[in-house]
């Protein structure tokens, strides 16, 4: 079975085009930037030498037109495609390529994590060197710490852009 990986060249935290998991293992990937073109890609390599299945890593990082390509993968090459990523950045807000793939998946697949309070974890937030949650920066930054949180855990209202101050209610701690 011949899988293609694919991984973006924004995560530098171990060594470009390889992606690894927390247990050691590892494997060889293409790269790809915001301007990649998925579709061609794996056109292509379907032409050289049959192509079983497409896995994306990273796939947060993917755009709106690469999604749009992975579609394609799958509806006119007939060729499976998963990919794994976060849904939410460090505020809460929605990544572009999560927002796509969450939007057109024909089958969603959430690998679920724990909370410290032993809830479900759907929150990523970025923690600075002392341990405290991060509200402000850019939306990508590769090498900080991440913790998963419950949502009441994460305190969305404290980190999120959107301004909202229900009435007779006090605001967020």
């Amino acid at each position: 079975m011949r899988t293609l990986l694919f991984t973006t060249t924004l995560d530098d935290r171990y060594e470009k085009g390889l992606i690894s998991s927390r247990i050691g293992l590892s494997a060889e990937a293409t790269i790809f930037d915001k301007d990649f073109d998925l579709f061609a890609a794996v056109q292509e390599e379907h032409e050289e030498q049959q192509v079983d299945c497409v896995l994306v890593d990273e796939a947060q990082f993917l755009t709106g037109k690469q999604v749009l390509q992975l579609t394609m993968v799958c509806d006119e090459l007939n060729i499976p495609v998963l990919t794994y990523g976060l849904r939410t950045d460090f505020r809460g807000e929605p990544f572009e390529g999560s927002k796509y793939l969450l939007a057109w998946a024909e089958e969603l697949v959430e690998l679920k994590t724990i909370c410290r309070t032993g809830r479900k974890a759907t929150m990523n937030a970025r923690l600075d060197e002392k341990g405290d949650q991060v509200i402000e920066g850019e939306q990508v930054d590769i090498g900080h710490h991440y913790v998963s949180l419950c949502r009441k855990e994460f305190q969305l209202r404290k980190v999120t852009t959107i301004d909202y101050e229900p009435p007779n209610s006090p605001s967020p701690k």
